[in-house]
Protein backbone atom coordinates (compact mmCIF):
# COMPACT_ATOMS: atom_id res chain seq x y z
CA UNK A 1 0.00 0.00 0.00
CA UNK A 2 1.12 3.73 -0.81
CA UNK A 3 3.84 2.79 -3.67
CA UNK A 4 1.58 4.27 -6.03
CA UNK A 5 -0.48 7.34 -5.27
CA UNK A 6 -3.14 9.04 -7.69
CA UNK A 7 -3.94 12.51 -7.21
CA UNK A 8 -7.10 14.10 -9.60
CA UNK A 9 -6.54 17.38 -10.31
CA UNK A 10 -8.46 20.07 -12.19
CA UNK A 11 -6.83 22.87 -12.50
CA UNK A 12 -8.62 24.39 -9.19
CA UNK A 13 -6.70 25.35 -5.88
CA UNK A 14 -9.72 22.84 -4.15
CA UNK A 15 -8.45 20.64 -5.87
CA UNK A 16 -4.71 21.18 -5.25
CA UNK A 17 -5.63 20.88 -1.59
CA UNK A 18 -4.87 16.95 -1.65
CA UNK A 19 -1.17 17.81 -3.22
CA UNK A 20 0.68 18.03 0.72
CA UNK A 21 -0.83 14.96 1.93
CA UNK A 22 -0.09 13.06 -1.19
CA UNK A 23 3.45 14.67 -0.78
CA UNK A 24 4.04 13.17 2.78
CA UNK A 25 2.65 10.27 1.95
CA UNK A 26 4.67 9.79 -0.57
CA UNK A 27 8.13 11.67 0.98
CA UNK A 28 6.85 8.34 4.14
CA UNK A 29 6.32 5.38 2.07
CA UNK A 30 9.09 6.58 -1.35
CA UNK A 31 5.75 6.19 -3.63
CA UNK A 32 5.26 7.26 -7.20
CA UNK A 33 2.87 9.84 -7.58
CA UNK A 34 0.45 10.08 -10.62
CA UNK A 35 -1.33 12.97 -11.11
CA UNK A 36 -4.47 12.97 -13.22
CA UNK A 37 -7.00 15.41 -14.69
CA UNK A 38 -10.45 14.32 -16.77
CA UNK A 39 -11.32 16.48 -18.97
CA UNK A 40 -15.12 16.23 -19.85
CA UNK A 41 -16.04 16.62 -24.01
CA UNK A 42 -17.73 20.12 -24.56
CA UNK A 43 -21.43 19.61 -25.48
CA UNK A 44 -22.92 22.17 -28.05
CA UNK A 45 -26.41 21.91 -29.92
CA UNK A 46 -25.50 21.40 -33.88
CA UNK A 47 -27.95 22.11 -36.46
CA UNK A 48 -27.99 21.01 -39.96
CA UNK A 49 -27.17 23.90 -41.37
CA UNK A 50 -24.19 24.92 -39.68
CA UNK A 51 -22.74 21.10 -38.60
CA UNK A 52 -19.40 21.11 -39.69
CA UNK A 53 -18.90 24.69 -38.32
CA UNK A 54 -19.79 23.61 -34.72
CA UNK A 55 -17.50 20.33 -34.83
CA UNK A 56 -14.58 22.54 -35.86
CA UNK A 57 -15.83 24.69 -32.63
CA UNK A 58 -16.25 21.25 -30.95
CA UNK A 59 -12.45 20.35 -31.67
CA UNK A 60 -11.01 23.29 -30.83
CA UNK A 61 -12.16 23.63 -27.55
CA UNK A 62 -11.55 19.79 -26.55
CA UNK A 63 -7.80 20.66 -28.31
CA UNK A 64 -7.66 23.77 -26.16
CA UNK A 65 -9.03 21.93 -22.54
CA UNK A 66 -6.26 19.14 -23.24
CA UNK A 67 -3.46 21.75 -23.79
CA UNK A 68 -4.46 23.23 -20.88
CA UNK A 69 -4.59 20.20 -18.59
CA UNK A 70 -1.13 19.15 -19.85
CA UNK A 71 0.28 22.09 -19.31
CA UNK A 72 -0.43 22.89 -15.58
CA UNK A 73 -0.27 18.59 -14.54
CA UNK A 74 3.39 19.91 -16.46
CA UNK A 75 4.28 22.40 -14.40
CA UNK A 76 3.44 20.59 -10.67
CA UNK A 77 5.64 17.52 -12.19
CA UNK A 78 7.83 19.41 -12.83
CA UNK A 79 7.94 20.70 -9.33
CA UNK A 80 7.38 17.44 -7.54
CA UNK A 81 10.30 15.77 -9.77
CA UNK A 82 12.37 18.61 -8.24
CA UNK A 83 11.86 17.12 -4.68
CA UNK A 84 12.93 14.02 -5.78
CA UNK A 85 9.56 12.29 -6.32
CA UNK A 86 8.51 10.02 -9.67
CA UNK A 87 6.02 11.43 -10.72
CA UNK A 88 3.72 10.90 -13.78
CA UNK A 89 0.94 13.05 -15.66
CA UNK A 90 -2.07 12.21 -17.36
CA UNK A 91 -5.11 13.79 -18.57
CA UNK A 92 -7.91 11.59 -19.84
CA UNK A 93 -11.70 12.81 -21.50
CA UNK A 94 -14.52 10.97 -19.65
CA UNK A 95 -18.72 12.19 -19.55
CA UNK A 96 -17.80 11.03 -15.98
CA UNK A 97 -15.04 12.24 -13.98
CA UNK A 98 -15.28 9.77 -11.34
CA UNK A 99 -15.71 6.89 -13.48
CA UNK A 100 -13.00 8.03 -15.24
CA UNK A 101 -10.60 8.44 -12.15
CA UNK A 102 -11.85 4.94 -11.17
CA UNK A 103 -11.00 3.41 -14.70
CA UNK A 104 -7.33 5.25 -14.84
CA UNK A 105 -6.98 3.83 -10.81
CA UNK A 106 -7.54 0.66 -12.13
CA UNK A 107 -5.29 0.01 -15.10
CA UNK A 108 -2.38 1.94 -13.66
CA UNK A 109 -2.25 -0.26 -10.66
CA UNK A 110 -2.98 2.46 -7.91
CA UNK A 111 -2.87 1.69 -4.89
CA UNK A 112 -4.04 4.72 -3.05
CA UNK A 113 -6.29 7.89 -4.02
CA UNK A 114 -5.36 11.29 -2.63
CA UNK A 115 -7.82 13.37 -3.40
CA UNK A 116 -9.89 16.51 -1.92
CA UNK A 117 -13.89 17.27 -1.76
CA UNK A 118 -15.15 20.20 -3.20
CA UNK A 119 -17.08 20.88 -0.15
CA UNK A 120 -20.64 21.12 -1.98
CA UNK A 121 -24.03 20.46 0.18
CA UNK A 122 -27.42 20.68 -0.38
CA UNK A 123 -28.97 21.16 -3.61
CA UNK A 124 -25.39 22.01 -5.53
CA UNK A 125 -24.44 18.13 -4.63
CA UNK A 126 -27.60 16.81 -5.76
CA UNK A 127 -27.38 18.80 -9.30
CA UNK A 128 -23.77 18.29 -9.81
CA UNK A 129 -22.79 15.02 -7.86
CA UNK A 130 -20.23 14.57 -5.76
CA UNK A 131 -16.67 12.95 -7.70
CA UNK A 132 -14.91 12.11 -4.34
CA UNK A 133 -18.16 9.94 -3.38
CA UNK A 134 -18.18 8.05 -6.08
CA UNK A 135 -14.50 7.62 -5.92
CA UNK A 136 -14.88 6.49 -2.01
CA UNK A 137 -18.00 4.24 -2.85
CA UNK A 138 -16.44 2.37 -5.88
CA UNK A 139 -12.68 2.15 -5.83
CA UNK A 140 -11.05 -0.92 -5.27
CA UNK A 141 -8.08 0.73 -3.16
CA UNK A 142 -8.37 3.09 -0.05
CA UNK A 143 -9.43 6.60 -0.69
CA UNK A 144 -7.98 9.71 1.79
CA UNK A 145 -10.03 12.33 1.10
CA UNK A 146 -8.96 16.21 2.13
CA UNK A 147 -11.69 18.95 2.59
CA UNK A 148 -10.89 21.63 0.72
CA UNK A 149 -11.57 24.62 2.20
CA UNK A 150 -12.39 27.79 -0.32
CA UNK A 151 -10.31 30.96 0.61
CA UNK A 152 -11.78 34.41 0.01
CA UNK A 153 -10.64 35.97 -3.19
CA UNK A 154 -8.67 39.20 -3.62
CA UNK A 155 -11.40 41.36 -4.19
CA UNK A 156 -13.69 39.93 -1.51
CA UNK A 157 -10.24 40.36 1.08
CA UNK A 158 -9.98 43.84 0.14
CA UNK A 159 -13.02 44.85 0.55
CA UNK A 160 -13.66 43.16 3.69
CA UNK A 161 -10.59 45.16 5.09
CA UNK A 162 -11.78 48.62 3.60
CA UNK A 163 -14.99 48.15 5.76
CA UNK A 164 -12.86 47.59 8.91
Amino acid sequence: MFSHIMVPLDGSHLAEAALPAAIELASKFNSKISLVWVIQPPHLIMTAANGSVYAQLLTEMRHQSEQDAHNYLRAHQGSLRQQGFAVNAQVTEGENIADALLQVASSQEIDTIVMSTHGRGGLSRWVFGSVADKVLRYAEVPVLLIRAKEETNDWEHRQLEATV
